[in-house]
């Protein structure tokens, strides 16, 4: 796997929050506590945009490739033109915004934060406000997969249908015994994975072909040199959209690592980085993983090394060796 880290003219001068791919290029979105929204072309390492706010930027999405939301610490939510680079606040929360997804199924921008609030909120419509959802606890990260929403509250996760957002269809209220640090819904399939923070990550799938849901919890790291549990929270967790069951997960420790669903198989490490890995993304095509290593605003205030972006393209062989399940786990 070649890696590389892209370099900016002008350095992201606080961590790091998120990293999104466009939806149909390799056009990267990069929100940061710097109060900048940043969109980079990785093909020629070129910066397309750099729109500042009034308050760090915890989250960020698309809608397409021109138009993109971010959600702000003070609770506000911005919509980009990327084009024009004219941006506009469609709403606010009554606290810190923490998620921001876009759904092209319902064309509805949804936002949560530390207001215990799921917003439901209608770009197209008369009234930009569609819908408010008051929960019993601040979101702690969100993701979204067509009418699927799943939200990670405390050690919970609860899904909603978009198409109904007044109840849960699902309710996993005992789905870790620790705090959940983030969730990530699976593209292919229904299903979901969890990090934890003491470094675990859960499962739930259901495949389409197959009449049971699999789910199982394991570890990332099952053990350090002294044979003790090494507890390191798992960040962000990326499915890979092309090759079914292979994701990435990133930790506070700086490694990013591969995983087979399916197999139950660790597939690879790569080199561990300087900072925390606070992001990951796949391109649309899953042939490029985008990593951001940085400093997390769950950690220290102050920012020792400079956040960093590392993007790693999967060659053809590795591509092969991951899809049929031969990559050594060593």
């Amino acid at each position: 796997m070649n890696g590389s880290c892209l370099e900016l003219e002008n350095p992201i001068r606080d961590a790091i929050s998120r990293i999104r791919f466009a939806p149909q290029s390799n056009n990267l979105l990069i929100s940061s506590w710097d109060s900048s929204l940043r969109l980079l072309e990785v093909d020629c390492s070129q910066l397309r945009l750099e729109a500042s706010s009034e308050a760090a930027l915890l989250d960020c999405c698309f809608q397409d490739e021109s138009v993109a939301f971010s959600a702000g610490s003070e609770g506000s939510i911005t919509r980009y033109d990327l084009q024009s680079g004219i941006s506009n606040k469609i709403g606010n929360h009554d606290d810190m915004v923490t998620c921001v997804e876009y759904s092209t199924e319902t064309r509805q921008v949804i936002t949560a934060g530390f207001d215990k609030k799921i917003i439901a909120w209608d770009m197209f419509g008369a009234k930009p406000l569609v819908f408010v959802k008051n929960l019993d606890a601040e979101v702690e990260s969100m993701s979204l997969s067509g009418f699927e929403l799943i939200v990670a509250v405390g050690s919970s996760v609860d899904i909603y249908d978009l198409r109904n957002l007044d109840q849960s269809v699902q309710s996993n209220e005992s789905c870790m015994d620790v705090p959940i640090r983030c969730v990530s819904s699976i593209p292919y399939c229904k299903g979901y994975a969890v990090g934890s923070v003491d470094g675990r990550v859960k499962l739930e799938i259901s495949y389409p072909s197959v009449s049971n849901n699999m789910g199982y919890m394991f570890r990332c790291h099952p053990k350090s040199r002294d044979r003790r549990n090494h507890v390191v929270p798992v960040n962000d967790i990326a499915f890979n959209p092309f090759i079914s069951g292979v994701f990435v997960t990133g930790d506070n420790a700086g490694y990013v690592t591969a995983w087979d669903a399916k197999s139950r198989r660790r597939l690879f490490e790569l080199p561990s980085c300087s900072n925390s890995i606070a992001s990951l993304t796949y391109n649309h095509e899953g042939q490029i993983l985008a990593v951001a290593s940085s400093h997390t605003y769950k950690e220290a205030t102050e920012i020792e090394k400079p956040p960093q972006i590392f993007v790693h393209e999967l060659d053809e062989s590795h591509l092969r060796s991951v899809s049929d399940g031969s990559s050594s786990t060593k």
